[in-house]
């Protein structure tokens, strides 16, 4: 029978546990942090305390060590820059593949999206690594963990830099709303927000205004290398919706998008679309649903 791990710096691994249940076997959850986690769902936490001022990432190697033993078992590694270095560490140690963007995972192989999403091929393998969306906050009342005291690699944090906006959560976001080239400057994604505080909802982004303007951070950038989202409503704002960003949000159940460009791509895959200027639209929906 195939275990799965689970390796995370926080609780926030409910798509990861729901993804092991799926597997079956057992479940086992190495959570690098200050303090010991309580996720509900697996059947087993290990806990490796971290000292002040040492990054997570410099306990890849430990994480590595305690999966000595797992080279044809499933390991799932949260989308996050630590998580993503102790997915790198195991792979490495084990000699076992990684695996991004995976859905219906298995035992003994999953789904991948290829081509920026216009195709999916099946991968089979004997254990191997999976960098997954952690998803929201897991139920509290899980195993007591064990804690796995260990000496990290010799880095350490000596300056800390705040960022303008707070860190997304958009893989669990219920309702995003997205901007793209329409708008003209930043100031203007104010707009956006509002909309966006009337809905209850995240915000995000296209590549560009991530990586060009750098209007919004990296971790709200929705695409084919970006954040992968399933929310239930997704409001694409001046977004012209090609694959590179739909590959992103192709399983929101419902799509919103308004763009001037009536032959827009986006509206092939939307369920209501808006053409017209976000300038008049956008504040008008925002009026509407206050």
């Amino acid at each position: 029978m195939t275990n799965t791990w689970i390796l995370t710096t926080n609780e926030h691994v409910t798509n990861l546990v729901d993804t092991a249940k799926a597997i079956g076997g057992t479940a086992t959850v190495i959570a690098v942090a200050p303090t010991a986690p309580s996720i509900a769902g697996v059947d087993r936490v290990i806990h490796v305390p971290t000292a002040d001022n040492v990054p997570a990432e410099a306990y890849a190697g430990v994480v590595a060590g305690l999966l000595a033993e797992a080279a044809g078992d499933v390991i799932l590694a949260a989308n996050r820059p630590a998580e993503r270095s102790f997915a790198g560490a195991a792979a490495a140690a084990l000699a076992l593949p990684v695996i991004v963007g995976a859905t219906n995972v298995s035992a003994t192989g999953a789904e991948v999206a290829r081509y920026g999403g216009l195709t999916n091929e099946t991968v089979s393998f004997n254990g191997a690594v999976l960098v997954l969306e952690g998803g929201a906050p897991a139920d509290a009342d899980g195993p007591a963990a064990e804690t796995h005291e260990a000496t990290p690699m010799g880095a350490s944090v000596v300056s800390v830099q705040p960022a303008s906006s707070g860190p997304a959560n958009l893989a669990a976001a219920r309702r995003i709303v997205a901007c793209g080239r329409g708008f003209k400057t930043e100031d203007d994604l104010a707009i956006a927000q509002g909309l966006a505080d009337a809905l209850g909802a995240e915000m995000a982004c296209s590549r560009p205004l991530a990586e060009g303007t750098a209007w919004m951070s990296k971790d709200r950038y929705i695409g084919v290398s970006g954040m992968h989202v399933s929310p239930d409503i997704y409001v694409a704002l001046g977004i012209s919706g090609q694959v590179q960003h739909t590959s992103g949000m192709a399983d929101t159940k419902i799509v919103v998008a308004v763009n001037n460009d009536a032959n827009a791509p986006i509206f092939q895959i939307a369920d209501y679309g808006i053409v017209g200027d976000i300038y008049e639209v956008v504040p008008a929906l925002t009026a509407a649903l206050s």
